[in-house]
């Protein structure tokens, strides 16, 4: 995790990278957030239909990928003074392969710039979701955040 010591500080860190951890994509996993958005599709739910479908077993949900964003991207860095961040909203989201369930994903984030506001600081950061081996990404966004200052 980067740190910064002022809001100027993260501003000078326009273009500098940061790649989070792998975290695998179960079948437990897309079970559950397929309860929770409703969405039971069954490329997504039934292993043994989705075996004879086409892309040969159950694959994650998109916005399964981004609801991740948070966590793989988002929480990479801290400012001082920051008493608590939130999602401030999204651009030009894509999802230019599928994850095969059983698939490790990561993220890999640039800040894109830094803006302050009278609530504190909007970061967008660009993000592109990697699947462990394989060439394209899962999902690339532009991800922007309002971190607050205290």
């Amino acid at each position: 995790m980067a740190h910064f010591g002022s809001v100027q500080e993260l501003g000078e860190a326009v273009g500098r990278q940061e790649t989070s951890e792998w975290v695998l994509i179960d079948q437990e996993r897309v079970n559950l957030f397929a309860k929770a958005t409703d969405d039971h599709q069954w490329i997504h739910v039934d292993p043994e239909r989705a075996a004879e479908g086409p892309f040969g077993g159950t694959i994650a949900h998109g916005y399964l990928s981004l609801a991740l964003l948070p966590a793989l991207a988002s929480g990479r860095f801290r400012v001082d003074g920051m008493v608590m961040g939130v999602n401030y909203g999204l651009d030009r989201v894509r999802f230019p392969h599928p994850v095969p369930v059983g698939s490790r994903v990561r993220a890999r984030s640039e800040i894109a710039s830094v803006e302050t506001v009278a609530q504190g600081v909007r970061v967008k950061l660009l993000v592109s979701i990697e699947i462990e081996g394989v060439d394209k990404p899962a999902c690339v966004a532009e991800s922007i955040s309002l971190y607050v200052l205290g």
